[in-house]
């Protein structure tokens, strides 16, 4: 992995290159407040960006609160979610969450990693990205292009997405912990790209472990 002076100077050049948190950052695929951004997270799992999208808008059309979900019928339920797949399942785990928001939590979405992976459904990755989108927190959250990119450059060496966030908030410096999901996220996805990394117009290709890649070679996948 890359060193503690490295690792800096990874960040101070994304920081430069790459946008940042913009003052309307909404939580995940744009939801308005913490509960949709939960649900959103839970349905985008193995599902890509424009399902989880069409998904999520034919669901919060019949149901916004967990109060009103868990009055739906599951057949109604995965029938709105089906086109991000895995929809059975899904449906199970929306009717757990409620429940126990409203149970455990008197239907308050929590502000807290811990608090929000005591829910059904909410694991590392989507605390995280709650947390930093919808609360604000400083906190880097670890989807698949900011997995691939700190481990591909050496900022961590984890082959598991809670092992990189784990490895990103010890290593990671505090001032870039606001920011730093952001720079890593879109340089995943303008420039160390999962197949064909534009590496001739990385600001880190010096100090990336992988290394420079010949135009066109497919790149390899994380360790």
């Amino acid at each position: 992995m890359l060193t503690e002076t490295e690792t800096e100077i990874v960040y101070k050049r994304l920081s430069k290159a790459m946008p940042g948190r913009t003052k309307n950052a909404k939580g995940p695929k744009g939801q308005p407040d913490a509960f949709r951004s939960c649900i959103s997270c839970m349905l985008s799992a193995q599902s890509l960006d424009r399902n989880t999208a069409a998904a999520t808008k034919a669901l919060f059309k019949l149901a916004k609160t967990p109060e009103a979900m868990l009055k739906l019928d599951d057949a109604v339920i995965a029938q709105a979610i089906k086109p991000c797949g895995l929809y059975n399942n899904k449906t199970k785990n929306i009717r757990k969450f409620c429940t126990a928001l409203i149970e455990e939590r008197g239907g308050v979405v929590p502000d807290t990693r811990e608090g929000l992976m005591s829910l059904p459904g909410i694991g590392r990755k989507c605390a995280d990205i709650v947390m930093s989108f919808t609360f604000g927190k400083d906190v880097i959250a670890v989807d698949t292009h900011v997995h691939r990119v700190c481990n591909r450059i050496g900022l961590t060496g984890a082959k598991t997405a809670e092992k990189t966030a784990q490895q990103l908030e010890e290593r990671s410096p505090q001032w870039a912990m606001a920011d730093g999901h952001f720079w890593l996220i879109q340089f995943g996805k303008r420039v160390c790209r999962s197949r064909v990394p534009k590496c001739e117009i990385c600001v880190v290709s010096d100090l990336c472990e992988t290394g420079p890649m010949d135009n066109g070679a497919v790149a390899p996948q994380t360790r």
